[in-house]
């Protein structure tokens, strides 16, 4: 079994519904397990700023599944969830990232693990550090140490 780290994050239609309808169906996997999840953090978008904010959230999936199974898995999801990619950054009902995969580095064509960008994104780390502040990012150190010099600052947890 692998721990995988996976980003949520939506801005269209009911975003909390449709984070807590992934968290479901993540936990659905077969042959995986969900461990951890985050809470939600609200942030202002990171690409065309005509959209409307962003609620994201990170889990921690205990899975069987090789990283691209579980990626193609992921956009499953994604998809039955009404996702259409119409432009790069915009806005969608939902998007699952495969953020990390036990201590792997993976260049793929169809992935890249550590996911890009995820040292400058607090909507990504904020959550990441709630469930794994001393987790090890290959390559790039602790979560902790990677949110305290993160660059944005924007995201903030909602309390229900």
């Amino acid at each position: 079994m692998s721990h995988a780290y996976i980003g949520l994050g939506s801005n269209l239609q009911g975003p909390r519904r449709q984070l807590e309808q992934a968290l479901d169906e993540l936990a659905a996997l077969p042959h995986s397990r969900l461990l951890k999840a985050s809470g939600f953090y609200l942030s202002p978008p990171l690409g065309p700023a005509d959209q409307p904010d962003y609620l994201n959230a990170v889990v921690l999936l205990e899975t069987d599944l090789a990283p691209l199974a579980l990626l193609d898995r992921l956009q499953a999801l994604e998809n039955a969830q009404g996702r259409v990619r119409t432009r790069r950054w915009g806005p969608r009902t939902l998007d699952l990232d495969l953020l990390l995969y036990g201590r792997r580095r993976i260049d793929h064509p169809r992935l890249t693990v550590p996911h890009p960008g995820i040292a400058e994104r607090d909507f990504v780390l904020k959550p990441l550090a709630e469930i794994a502040p001393r987790l090890e990012v290959p390559g790039l150190g602790r979560v902790e140490a990677l949110l305290a010099q993160c660059p944005l600052d924007t995201a903030r947890r909602l309390h229900d």
